[in-house]
């Protein structure tokens, strides 16, 4: 699913600056608002969203560099390399782990951090676009050992430990969490209401009280299934449908059960949340799908406005998510 975001207020529309990028495979996107605000003129807008796209591009690196699994020079390879020994980290590495386990507690394991190796053993060993569509060795339940619980975070060592053998994968939070880290450093330095989009993982920041207006569809290029108005928050989807490839022929996608190892069965093919933060809305969104039957009840529970899509079809809302108003927008 791709986030589209326009401003449309329900007065007078308010100006926007936006810059977008390929970015770990999908589109990055920053968007200040400018209009009426005092000290930025016409002039002034270009340099403001050229230091807004810099900023959010140094965030998305240093993550790249400290969590990407695809990288053999990044500190989360050089960790599972470690043979189980703790080894100084960053302390950008250290916060996206404590928020991965974090994670993983909030949801009873069900976002898990320590399923990189699983991820390599089903077939996403690299880059989504570098992927074979179809791989000959068939997908395998795994015996897994060891569990989230096992990694270690030292902030005063600023060291981390995993177990031997242990590849970690923060897909689930760190990307989250880099859209919050840039939209508020973006906001803190310019002053103006900025929103970062991810991937489609969504944060704002400094609205104030005229919140943007956002666009949900399930892949680019659809019409909009829902419109709704944000503040300060996060949004985030979670999703069976983009990441995908073949074992032997058999389907499969990036979102595992932790307790198999495997692809998480498909009750739910896209889950959109709003929460406080974008890491929240993308650990709720992607507990959800991985927990399958159990999921809308669970994110129920959160009281998070959701927009739950079956493999069905069927649309599912939750939390006063309000129902779908088809709106065609134009591509993410």
């Amino acid at each position: 699913m791709t986030v589209a975001t326009s401003a449309e207020p329900a007065s007078e529309p308010a100006s926007e600056l936006t810059a977008e990028w390929p970015l770990w495979g999908g589109r990055a996107q920053v968007t200040l608002r400018v209009d009426g605000l005092d000290g930025l003129d016409e002039l002034d807008g270009p340099t403001a969203l050229a230091t807004a796209r810099r900023l959010v591009q140094a965030q998305t690196a240093a993550m790249d560099a400290a969590a990407s699994r695809f990288r053999p020079d990044s500190e989360v390879t050089r960790l599972a390399a470690a043979g189980g020994r703790p080894l100084p980290a960053s302390p950008l590495l250290r916060e996206a782990v404590a928020v991965a386990l974090r994670a993983a507690d909030l949801t009873g394991g069900a976002v898990d951090p320590t399923l990189g190796q699983a991820l390599v053993d089903a077939g996403y060993d690299t880059d989504l676009a570098l992927l074979p569509k179809d791989r000959a060795k068939p997908l395998t339940r795994v015996r897994r050992l060891v569990a989230w619980r096992d990694v270690r975070v030292d902030d005063d060592a600023g060291t981390i430990q995993v177990p031997e053998g242990v590849l970690l994968d923060l897909g689930a939070t760190a990307k989250a969490l880099v859209a919050d880290r840039a939209a508020a450093e973006a906001h803190a330095v310019l002053g103006l209401p900025v929103l970062v989009s991810l991937g489609g993982d969504l944060a704002v920041v400094g609205t104030g009280a005229e919140p943007w207006l956002v666009g949900v569809r399930e892949r680019p290029g659809d019409p909009d299934q829902t419109v709704v108005w944000i503040g300060d928050c996060g949004v985030a989807t979670s999703t069976t449908q983009a990441r995908r490839w073949r074992m032997a022929g058999r389907p499969v996608h990036h979102l595992l059960d932790p307790t198999t190892g495997l692809p998480a069965r498909e009750v739910w093919r896209t889950v959109t949340v709003c929460a406080g933060s974008c890491v929240d809305a993308n650990t709720a969104s992607t507990a959800t799908v991985v927990m399958g039957r159990e999921g809308a009840a669970w994110l129920s529970g959160t009281g998070l406005p959701a927009r739950l899509v079956g493999i069905d079809g069927q649309v599912r809302t939750l939390g006063g998510w309000p129902a779908d108003q088809a709106r065609d927008r134009g591509a993410a």
